[in-house]
């Protein structure tokens, strides 16, 4: 699991099944930033991971704080599936 910056918004929602850097993830929960005094494009903050993680992100049994994380344009990403 892990949190990924994705700059512009690609159109995906909680739920979504991207492709990025060659790996499938599935958007856990998605939080909007920046627009209101944020910059020119938002930025989606998405905690991602993998389908065995779902129930580690529905219980809440990390850290968020602790989870790595990524930048990305947009473009960068492969959206599969734009909401669940």
């Amino acid at each position: 699991m892990q949190k990924l910056i994705v700059r512009g918004d690609p159109g995906i929602r909680k739920g979504a099944v991207i492709e990025y850097a060659g790996e499938e993830y599935i958007c856990f929960g998605i939080n909007r930033q920046g627009d209101w005094h944020g910059p020119d494009n938002p930025q989606l903050w998405c905690t991602v991971g993998s389908e065995d993680e779902r129930e580690d992100y529905e219980r809440r049994n990390y850290i968020p704080m602790h989870l790595d994380v990524e930048a990305v344009d947009a473009a960068e990403i492969d959206v599969l599936q734009a909401e669940a």
